[in-house]
Formats: structure tokens, sequence, C-alpha cells
């Protein structure tokens, strides 16, 4: 590709912060370096990823407001997180995780496991449990 031709997508999802390094000829033929801030289809699958992602955070945020879903499930959407994932996090079974989803196993969970997955979000163990922080989620 001649280093004109090197895509440069000013509608890109990082805004032209990030570039990427592609190598192309030059007028003499010689490879040279050259800065890309992105092309189109590139933008395109990634907002379609991240649309997904979003999509699937807003359904857990809605079962867990009508009470089908414990908090723990919106963390691991929001986060893009498997179940398997916080078990390996929290010290735990992946299936013990799936169970923690479900807000009848995740009302008798102990301060100690809270603890456990709140650390593994990053989060305190009353923004993992405040179920009426996420009726306005930031």
């Amino acid at each position: 590709m001649n280093q004109e031709q090197v895509p440069q997508d000013k509608e890109n999802l990082n805004e032209g912060k990030l570039a990427k390094l592609y190598y192309a000829t030059d007028e003499k033929g010689h490879y040279v370096k050259v800065n890309s801030i992105g092309w189109e289809p590139e933008t395109v699958a990634m907002q379609q990823a991240w649309d997904v992602v979003n999509d699937d955070v807003e359904e857990a945020r809605q079962k867990v407001l009508a009470g089908k879903a414990s908090p723990l499930l919106y963390q691991i959407k929001k986060h893009i997180m498997t179940p398997g994932m916080v078990a390996s996090y929290a010290g735990t079974f992946g299936f013990m995780v799936r169970l923690h989803c479900l807000p009848s196993f995740f009302g008798r969970l102990s301060k100690k496991q809270l603890e456990k997955y709140a650390y593994t979000f990053r989060i305190t163990v009353e923004e993992l449990t405040d179920v009426e922080r996420l009726k306005n989620p930031k």
C-alpha cells in the first residue's frame, strides 16, 4: 500500500487519540512507517461490538431491577467478564458464581464473599449490593 493510501478515519471510536503503526511504500518504493488513526470497517465493527456489550449490560440491569437477577450479574456484564473469570478472581467455582447471580442465593452471601466479589470489580460492597443505584446508572 502506498503511504498516501493508509486509511485515516476521523470518525473512529478513539477520536484520533490512538494511532496504529502500518508499513507502506513511499514514492521510491521503500517501506516507511505510517501512523493511521483508523479506518471505517474497523470503526464499524468495533461500534457493533460495543453495542452488543452495552445491550447485555442494559439487559442485566433490567433483570436486576425486576428482581430476576442479582447485582452480581450486572457487574459481570458491566466489566465484560464471565462467571468463570469472576470465580477465579474470587476464589470460588464458576457454578457458584452463576448461582450467586440469582437473587435468592445472592441474598444469603456472607460479608466475606461479598467483599471478594466487590474486590474483584474494584468497588465497595455497598456499590455491589445497592440496587437503587442501578435505577440511574452513570
